[in-house]
């Protein structure tokens, strides 16, 4: 029954969030070229937010972000769904920008816009042009522009954490940039990688303690690596 009412409840959903997904994008696209990154969160933040709606998900949140003052940061998160960016957000009050695999930018309208918004795109499978592209994200951290990463690349396909890449705690050592670690919940139930069907629910995104530079600046990258993950696992598990 609940294989059933998956299909007749997406099959309702999809249409009506494609009905304002597609319009969205070209009128983000006009406004990126208008409003000033800085903010640009104005509009992101409710998109973000309706974006979930539509697709039949009540997005809330625990725990306040970090404080705007102390910009930049590097927001880490568990990848379980493709409402993960929007989940992350639809509640942040800065310009925050993020990678992305070189093929979304070649996307019509969305990798554009993306590209015009400041994300940067990457070869996973090519070191030489990843390296390439880490070196632009820690040039902008220097300058002071915060970032989003799925540290483990790519979704999961069973609900828990894969293994963590590398390359954002690189960033975190050269740059000494602010982790905050982000675990969402919910958002695998209610549309996972393998199944095209929506399962409408609440979805939540909990903020996590950040960490400071002066808490990892003695780790090695794996010891930054291993910090975070359980960081995020423990925010997962609703330990704050």
């Amino acid at each position: 029954m609940v294989g059933i009412y998956k299909t007749i409840i997406s099959l309702i959903l999809w249409p009506i969030w494609f009905l304002f997904f597609i319009p969205s994008l070209f009128l983000l696209y006009i406004l990126v070229f208008v409003i000033p990154h800085k903010y640009f969160y104005l509009i992101i933040r409710p998109i973000c937010w309706i974006y979930c709606l539509l697709a039949g998900q009540l997005l809330l949140r625990e725990n306040k972000p970090p404080p705007l003052q102390e910009q930049p940061y590097l927001y880490l998160f568990n990848h379980v769904s493709m409402f993960d960016q929007f989940m992350v957000g639809a509640f942040i009050s800065h310009y925050i920008t993020a990678i992305g695999a070189e093929e979304i930018f070649k996307y019509p309208v969305w990798g554009q816009l993306i590209k015009r918004y400041g994300a940067i795109p990457i070869k996973r499978k090519r070191l030489k042009s990843a390296l390439k592209s880490l070196e632009l994200v820690e040039n902008a951290m220097k300058s002071g522009t915060s970032f989003i990463i799925a540290p483990e690349g790519t979704r999961t396909t069973t609900g828990q954490m894969g293994i963590f890449k590398k390359g954002p705690f690189h960033l975190a050592k050269n740059t000494g940039i602010t982790i905050v670690p982000v675990a969402l919940i919910g958002a695998f139930q209610a549309k996972n990688k393998e199944d095209w069907r929506l399962m409408p629910g609440i979805i939540k995104t909990r903020f996590g303690k950040p960490i400071k530079k002066d808490e990892y600046k003695s780790l090695s990258v794996e010891g930054v690596r291993d910090l975070t993950k359980t960081r995020i696992q423990k925010l997962i598990e609703g330990d704050n």
